[in-house]
């Protein structure tokens, strides 16, 4: 038999059939990207994982978790959760809380100390220590003199192989002292919470930041030795629409970050009840949320950024824009990566670890996390154990968005092409042999495709807009 008669060429047969049986619907341009409401209609995963944070179980994960850890070899990442704040913003989903007890902070830095020792007499002998990332809330919530006896503790007790260290940073709250401490570590990475720069608009997510904040980082970092900063911003704001943004994109562009992340703004107050002092009659609605969505793309291609996923964009000459050209770009809880190592350990309360056939988040509330530690076990109290099938599809979706184009088995192929078909239809997407290629410009369609190859996907979960 021809291989144009085989199973493969059958399966595409067919997938051509279905498209050419859905009208192409003329959507809106903005930008370089068309506006398809249709498509985006369907709430969907970051998918930082898979199976998502949504299919986490709660369970005593403790022993699974120590067995994990005992099988790890070669290179591995650790990432410190610091769930504290100088000051709530009232747009964030994260794990925080006010930094206003010193007693309180001061316990929680007691137990992550000894979560890390317990950790370290866990892991196996071969492994070491390439990446380190504190995230949050905010790591510099605590004193610098604090993150440096954190990574004294790191440095005494794993096998550290000259890793890349990595902040998240409030702007609010940066004191000189700490690029002291960030000369001193070695930190080249570094994360900065801009979301942006329109004054009404940070006084309506209570994150009041005024332009000098954002500039005094910036120089600080740099001079203290950091080579790659992040901004995070943000679109679909209350109070904000294209001229908006455009000026925050003005101000960015102009202070020149290594690396975007340009984020959709998910208002789910009966998620995040600190979301109800957000005035919903001040969001924008999908269209406006589109076309920021695609303004930002264009601008910061423009101003000579890649783009990296469906959200991040980075300077030719930062990692993570190599990692996207030479094939290499991973997609973990932080987002799009150039990490390539094989697990992540997740330390602190809610962190996530990451081993080959096993999700496991420690413990969320601050003071349980500690009792967990305090009698002599590991946190991990949520997670899922992924089958073989789990495992495939993860591969698959994260191949998808982060090469924009993935080798389909054949079953998920045929599984899928009903639900390819729309996308087909409209040039978002085309199908040759068994490789499923993302077209240009489809970023805001990638989730709305990863989607597809979901298994998990019938309930009623509550996720973000695509876009």
């Amino acid at each position: 038999m021809s291989l144009e008669a085989g199973p493969a060429a059958q399966m595409n047969t067919a997938v051509a059939a279905i498209a050419g049986a859905i009208p192409p619907q003329s959507g809106e341009r903005f930008d370089d990207w068309t506006w398809y409401p249709e498509l985006l209609a369907r709430p969907v995963p970051r998918y930082t994982s898979y199976p998502t944070a949504a299919e986490f179980a709660d369970a005593d994960l403790a022993d699974a978790q120590a067995r994990a850890l005992g099988l790890l070899r070669g290179p591995v990442s650790l990432y410190l959760h610091i769930p504290y704040c100088q000051e709530i913003c009232w747009y964030c989903g994260c794990n925080t809380g006010a930094a206003n007890r010193s007693q309180r902070l001061a316990a929680y830095l007691g137990a992550l100390h000894r979560e890390i020792e317990m950790v370290a007499q866990l892991i196996g002998p071969q492994a070491r220590i390439t990446r380190i990332a504190f995230g949050g809330g905010s790591p510099n919530a605590i004193s610098p003199t604090d993150f440096v006896r954190l990574i004294d503790t790191l440095t005494l007790n794993f096998r550290l192989a000259r890793p890349v260290i990595s902040l998240e940073l409030d702007p609010r709250s940066l004191m000189p002292q700490w690029f002291t401490a960030i000369a001193g570590i070695g930190v080249i990475k570094a994360s900065l919470g801009v979301q942006t720069f329109d004054p009404r608009v940070q006084a309506a997510i209570g994150r009041v930041q005024p332009q000098d904040d954002i500039a005094r980082a910036m120089d600080g970092l740099r001079g203290a030795g950091v080579d790659s900063i992040n901004f995070d911003l943000m679109y679909g704001l209350p109070h904000q629409d294209e001229a908006v943004l455009d000026q925050t994109l003005d101000t960015a562009i102009a202070m020149a970050p290594d690396r975007v992340a340009l984020f959709g703004y998910a208002h789910v107050p009966h998620v995040v009840p600190r979301q109800r002092r957000i005035d919903v009659a001040a969001l924008p609605g999908q269209r406006t949320r589109f076309a920021m969505a695609a303004q930002g793309s264009a601008r910061l291609r423009a101003a000579g950024y890649d783009a990296i996923g469906f959200d991040h964009f980075a300077l030719p000459d930062d990692d993570l824009a190599k990692a996207r050209r030479n094939g290499t770009l991973r997609r973990n809880f932080q987002g799009f990566t150039d990490d390539s190592a094989g697990a992540l350990i997740g330390l602190g309360a809610s962190s996530v670890g990451v081993f080959p056939g096993l999700l496991v988040q420690n413990e969320k509330n601050a003071g349980r996390y500690r009792q967990q530690l305090e009698s002599g076990r590991l946190a991990g109290t949520r997670g899922v154990v992924q089958t073989v099938q789990d495992q495939r599809r993860a591969a698959v979706i994260e191949t998808l968005l982060c090469q924009e184009a993935v080798d389909l088995p054949a079953d998920l192929l045929d599984e899928t092409r009903d639900g390819l078909a729309p996308f087909v239809a409209r040039g978002l997407a085309r199908i040759e042999g068994q490789r499923l290629v993302l077209a240009p410009h489809s970023a805001p369609y990638h989730r709305s495709i990863a989607v597809l190859f979901d298994a998990y996907r019938g309930g009623g979960h509550q996720f973000s807009s695509a876009v």
